[in-house]
């Protein structure tokens, strides 16, 4: 990676260290087996020498966090002292592949006097230091001494590759006798690699040396009896047909808080613009997760659900960026076929993407800001806790069984959706087809969760849904990519070659906006077809079977649905009274259930937008029209059958 500290680059070949690592019982053979290598080079390699070079002795320190960080993090941290200089490198932990063979990241840089603090930020060590330890103290985990005898193998008088010859002591405490370790280490320039391995793999068999596979770190760890702690254990993840509402609930919290507090080193780091993707997604999921199941989770949940949106905007800022300067990349490129519509230079745009980076670079540092904070501390615990402390059995509810207590839930969601569509497909407006982007993810999470409980039965639909989600998010990136080409144009300095270009930009996202609009009633179909009104059908039947299973005290204070099952409709959703008195049952249902659990009732009929999305959109709280506008779509109504309000004590 190049020194700038971009972290949206890819690693520099410079930056790439790649190396066998073998142990030895014994160098003396490695000795012999370089003092006649004219002997044993092969004629692609003529002519190969060894030359021996200045023996070294090398005293490394290397250090974590109390909270392993940069261990958790997936790199390792050693000080090097080589006479009166010191220098500070970065390595991953990227385990040895076959043959002891070894391709990782190394950046390296010198310490000024005052040490690893006083490292600058423009560093390779530096920036990547200060993005994953977050400015925590380091502690010393190992000192290491090495005893290092190198020489060159060079090719017509190119140097390739340098064999190492290491005799290394480990300290691991006061108190437990030194690591001793015999290792040879064969560092590859990149491009001779697979020239040189039929070479390397002679001098394994003729020295009896074998693939090490552990790094001297890792084999001081081991000695110490230390380990870097991974994910925390929060509990079970496992659903199926026979689990409670309450167990499905955790279950879907645990899996996503533990890909949220897995991504958070990547994320830190930056090499990766996913790692950042991905705990962004998995705030999402939380959120929509707490929303989902509210009923029977602790009533702290809401206010957890508060902070995940905090944390949901401070990634989305970076996010949104990364995805602007990605399309930016692609759309200055020469498109194929010679197409003239966009910037007819390149670096016309460059101007805009230099903009754009330095947003960057603030709201990275404001998201780095974040993780270090207090904030994002007490949150982490905070639902860490709250998932090890598993369904509460004094709540009612949760002791349902799952599939009597889903199917409400996704045909309230479902009905949202609809109502969506037909108010988007009837006005046309961006904003009204942003608000069914995110009815549809609602939906869709909710499928996404549930579908332990089914055997997969709900991942045809869902595949469609996402589908459809998919493209009403292009629709929305496009729209918001041209109002800030829009704003940047008008409210900064830019010379007239980037406004023109950025011009072009604009009417090539105007266009496929107004492409994907044209298509939009095409794909909503989906929405109420026939792969809906099968799901439909067997989560009803489910649910049936559910309540038939109840003891019969439980049962009687099941309300029988008023159809039997779904029933499809000729026509548009029908809005008539007894619909309307069914859905007004299952919210007053809920605001039962929510009293109950000390929570505040939270109607779920349309009304509220926020479903875990971006908080920065204007759409939390935000009050939808409840007109009835058609949509030229099939819907499948199913009846929705209330949670009962009370079962006998476990």
């Amino acid at each position: 990676m190049a020194d700038d500290h971009d972290d949206r680059t890819d690693t520099a070949a410079d930056d790439v260290e790649m190396e066998w690592q073998f142990d030895a019982i014994d160098l003396r053979p490695v000795e012999r087996w370089l003092a006649g290598l004219p002997l044993v080079a092969t004629p692609a390699l003529s002519p190969l020498t060894a030359q021996a070079k200045p023996p070294r002795r090398l005293a490394d320190r290397y250090l974590d966090t109390d909270d392993w960080r940069i261990g958790r993090a997936g790199l390792v941290l050693r000080t090097r002292r080589r006479g009166r200089r010191e220098e500070a490198t970065l390595k991953d932990r990227g385990a040895a592949g076959a043959g002891g063979f070894r391709e990782r990241l190394e950046v390296s840089e010198d310490l000024p006097d005052g040490g690893l603090e006083q490292l600058g930020p423009d560093g390779p060590v530096g920036w990547r230091l200060r993005a994953v330890g977050g400015g925590r103290p380091l502690r010393q985990i190992l000192e290491v001494r090495t005893r290092r005898r190198p020489y060159a193998l060079r090719v017509g008088g190119e140097e390739v590759a340098e064999v190492a010859l290491d005799e290394t002591l480990v300290d691991v405490g006061a108190d437990q006798p030194p690591v001793r370790l015999r290792r040879v280490e064969v560092e590859v320039v990149p491009q001779w690699v697979r020239r040189l391995e039929p070479l390397v793999r002679d001098l394994q068999a003729s020295c009896g040396l074998q693939p090490a596979t552990l790094s001297k770190f890792e084999a001081g760890l081991l000695a110490q009896g230390a380990e870097i702690p991974g994910s925390p254990d929060l509990g079970s993840t496992e659903v199926g047909g026979q689990s409670t509402i309450g167990e499905l609930a955790f279950a879907v919290l645990r899996r996503h808080l533990g890909v949220l507090l897995a991504k958070e080193p990547g994320t830190r780091l930056g090499e990766d613009i996913e790692e950042l993707h991905d705990m962004r997604v998995a705030t999402r999921r939380l959120r929509a997760a707490l929303d989902l199941f509210a009923a029977v989770l602790p009533a702290k949940a809401v206010a957890r659900r508060d902070e995940l949106r905090w944390l949901a905007a401070v990634l989305g800022a970076v996010r949104d960026l990364d995805v602007q300067i990605d399309n930016l990349d692609r759309l200055d490129r020469p498109a194929a076929g010679g197409d003239t519509d966009g910037p007819t230079a390149a670096g016309d745009l460059d101007h805009l993407r230099r903009l754009l980076e330095t947003e960057r670079q603030v709201a990275r540092q404001a998201m780095l800001d974040a993780l270090d904070s207090d904030r994002w501390e007490r949150l982490a615990a905070g639902m860490v806790a709250m998932a090890r402390q598993g369904p509460n059995r004094r709540i009612a509810a949760a002791r349902l069984p799952a599939t009597l207590a889903v199917p409400p839930l996704v045909f309230d969601r479902h009905r949202t959706v609809v109502k969506a569509a037909r108010k988007a497909r009837r006005s046309g407006v961006p904003a009204d087809f942003h608000r069914l982007r995110i009815k549809c993810k609602r939906l869709r999470y909710s499928l996404e969760f549930i579908g332990g409980v089914y055997a997969g039965r709900t991942e045809r639909f869902t595949r469609r849904l996402a589908r459809v989600q998919d493209a009403l998010g292009l629709m929305q990136d496009a729209e918001v990519a041209g109002e800030r080409l829009h704003d940047l144009a008008t409210g900064g300095d830019l010379p007239p070659a980037t406004v023109f270009a950025m011009g072009g930009v604009a009417e090539r996202y105007r266009r496929q906006a107004a492409d994907l609009l044209v298509e939009m009633p095409g794909r909503l179909k989906v929405l109420a077809g026939k792969d809906w009104g099968d799901l439909a059908t067997h989560l009803e039947k489910a649910r049936a079977g559910a309540q038939a299973a109840l003891p019969p005290a439980s049962a009687d204070v099941v309300p029988a649905p008023p159809g039997a099952g779904p029933a499809a409709a000729s026509g548009p959703f029908d809005h008539d009274h007894q619909s309307d008195q069914d859905h007004r049952s299952h919210q007053d249902y809920g605001s039962d259930q929510y009293r109950r659990s000390g929570q505040v009732d939270q109607p779920d009929d349309g009304r509220r937008l926020d479903d875990g999305d971006e908080p920065d959109q204007g759409d939390d709280g935000e009050v939808v029209d409840a007109e009835v506008v058609e949509i030229d779509v099939e819907v499948v109504e199913v009846d929705v059958v209330p949670w009962p309000h009370s079962l006998p004590e476990a």
